[in-house]
């Protein structure tokens, strides 16, 4: 291990996840204590997640009240963090609430980060969640499991979407590794539950959160179908914003670790490049750390899947949500991906935002592979549809009589992924993708159902 920085006397505060209490932080508190952080200076919270009335926001606006009422932490102080799970979504909600906020956090150490969200989070908001997870205290919130948390929790969820927006696809960098933003340091396990525990974990996770979802790397596609490029000189449909520090904020993954294991039994190599990591001041100590880090912990990445997360909204011109859609990416040989689209999950208040999570091991493409986009959009109605311009780019399918309102259409990614040297699949990050399609009176040319004159 290179040699660790002298730390400043800055605050530690430890944040943990959904349904957990502060004390579940004993072990790390100790062994940051025992490598030289004052256990004075450690200040651990325990915040409450199992109640129906209290949302994310609160959360962060409690720990907000409650860092300015510790002793010995001055209003404007700065201090470091480290996450557990939820604790992530806590602190970027807390960081991005005023601007000012950004300057206090000088480290964010995330372990197993609900960065967006968690497979889990749906079946938590059921009655057998509430019956495994639900507050057992008897009262008024007795059973309750925390709705407008799990809501936040939920994958594709709009909290998550929104949040992201915030603080990852931000004109200025919210993190990163130049001493500007906080310095950031994000870990998960590769292995799922064991016990009992496996059976409701999920491919591609440490059994609650998934590898592709932790990272603070994100970027986002816009495929805009309202816009006829042909009648707009210099613009396209499609357009890939850059990604924010995919080279400088990597998810380290730490080999045979779980959820749980990450914080109540962590490795010493994690240890260790934990507290070095609070002791990085600048970029040079940066680059030294990931060095070092990928030498210990690199095999964790070689030893597990490459999964990539796509997190995709439909909607209309007038941004409402297209609730009713089916999306496929096909290969240049008309072959679809079915590794796109094998895992698949629906937001529940708003079908609009759906989460794919894709093994990049099992897509079987190249570089030179060119992609399309299918997308099958319903109204539901014979009064209106939805359609994209461009028929030099889009193909409609002839939709049934039966289903007026359907939509059918492809769209030729080549141009803009390909012609350009952009790569749609990055291991280990989320993609955000925005679709955008007109909604309109049925049939589009001739009679007017909708709104005519009446003689």
């Amino acid at each position: 291990m290179p040699p660790v920085p002298r730390r400043s006397t800055r605050p530690v505060v430890l944040i943990h996840g959904y349904s957990d209490r502060g004390e579940s932080f004993a072990r790390w508190r100790n062994e940051l204590a025992a490598r030289g952080i004052h256990a004075t200076d450690i200040s651990v919270c325990t915040w409450e997640s199992l109640t129906n009335e209290v949302s994310i926001k609160d959360v962060a606006e409690g720990l907000d009240r409650a860092l300015r009422t510790r002793a010995g932490l001055d209003a404007d102080q700065p201090f470091d963090a480290i996450v557990h799970s939820t604790g992530m979504l806590v602190i970027r909600a807390w960081l991005t609430t005023y601007a000012e906020r950004r300057d206090r956090l000088r480290h964010l150490i995330a372990l197993a980060p609900a960065t967006f969200g968690s497979p889990l989070a749906h079946k938590g908001r059921s009655w057998l969640g509430a019956l495994f997870k639900g507050n057992r205290e008897w009262g008024p919130d007795f059973l309750e499991a925390g709705d407008l948390i799990l809501d936040g929790l939920e994958l594709g969820s709009r909290y998550t979407w929104d949040l992201a927006h915030l603080d990852l696809l931000g004109a200025a960098p919210m993190y990163g590794p130049t001493g500007s933003t906080p310095y950031a340091f994000v870990f998960c396990g590769n292995v799922p539950y064991r016990g009992l525990k496996r059976l409701i974990g999920e491919a591609g996770t440490d059994g609650v959160v998934r590898l592709a979802g932790c990272a603070l790397n994100t970027r986002k596609i816009v495929v805009d179908l309202t816009r006829d490029s042909a009648r707009s000189a210099g613009t396209d449909r499609t357009r890939v914003e850059p990604w924010a520090n995919v080279d400088d904020l990597p998810l380290h993954v730490v080999n045979g670790a779980d959820h749980g294991s990450i914080l109540a039994d962590p490795p010493d190599p994690l240890i260790e490049l934990v507290v070095a990591a609070l002791g990085v001041n600048s970029r040079q100590q940066y680059d030294a750390w990931r060095t070092e880090a990928d030498r210990r912990l690199g095999a964790g990445r070689t030893k597990t899947d490459a999964w990539q997360q796509f997190v995709i909204r439909v909607i209309d011109e007038r941004n409402d949500p297209v609730r009713d859609w089916n999306l496929q990416i096909l290969a240049g040989d008309d072959r679809r991906l079915d590794a796109f689209d094998a895992d698949v999950h629906t937001y529940r208040s708003d079908p609009s935002l759906r989460s794919f999570h894709v093994n990049l091991s099992k897509l079987k493409i190249t570089s030179r592979t060119r992609l399309r986009l299918r997308l099958i959009a319903s109204s539901g109605s014979t009064l209106v549809g939805y359609h994209g311009v461009g028929s030099e780019k889009i193909t409609l399918t002839s939709a049934p009589a039966s289903d007026p309102g359907k939509w059918d259409a492809q769209l030729d990614l080549s141009p803009t992924i390909g012609d350009q040297g952009v790569k749609l699949f990055f291991p280990f990050t989320t993609t955000l993708v925005e679709i955008r399609i007109n909604r309109e009176p049925l049939p589009l040319s001739g009679e007017n159902k909708v709104t005519r004159w009446i003689a």
